[in-house]
């Protein structure tokens, strides 16, 4: 798929579980790139975690360059009721975001019980939440522009 022209990708990525999110971004850029996103095309933010990425995915899909936004972020359980309520806020703030601006906004977030179930859907050459991202990025561009 090629982009419009002067049209974007923004992602947002956390920073917390960086060693994950780390994955996800590689993985998530590379895919846009084979299908034809040019660098040039791809704005990436860092945020402190993933309740903070509401916040600069909204930033993100007021720019009017700007055709989707990605939200990357891991959010591992921990022994605290902290888990539920970060994945939740974190939910509902990116969707309430595509809502509010009429542009995709993908969950990217990966939330999983073990640091090793982490790893699993952030695999370099296999399963990997960041490429399927991208993926549903585009094609959601795509579909937007059809409506």
């Amino acid at each position: 798929m090629t982009m419009p022209k002067k049209r974007g990708i923004g992602i947002a990525v956390s920073q917390f579980n960086e060693f994950i999110t780390k994955r996800l971004l590689s993985a998530c850029v590379d895919e846009l790139r084979r299908r034809g996103v040019k660098k040039t095309q791809i704005t990436t933010v860092h945020v402190p975690g993933a309740f903070e990425l509401p916040l600069a995915c909204l930033k993100l899909a007021r720019k009017k360059d700007i055709a989707a936004v990605v939200a990357l972020g891991a959010v591992i359980r921990g022994e605290t009721f902290h888990f539920e309520l970060v994945s939740e806020t974190a939910a509902q703030g990116i969707s309430q975001v595509g809502l509010m601006t009429g542009k995709p906004v993908i969950f990217g977030v990966i939330t999983t019980d073990t640091v090793n179930q982490a790893y699993d859907r952030s695999q370099e050459d296999g399963d990997n939440k960041g490429r399927d991202a991208a993926e549903a990025a585009l094609d959601m561009i795509k579909t937007m522009a059809s409506l």
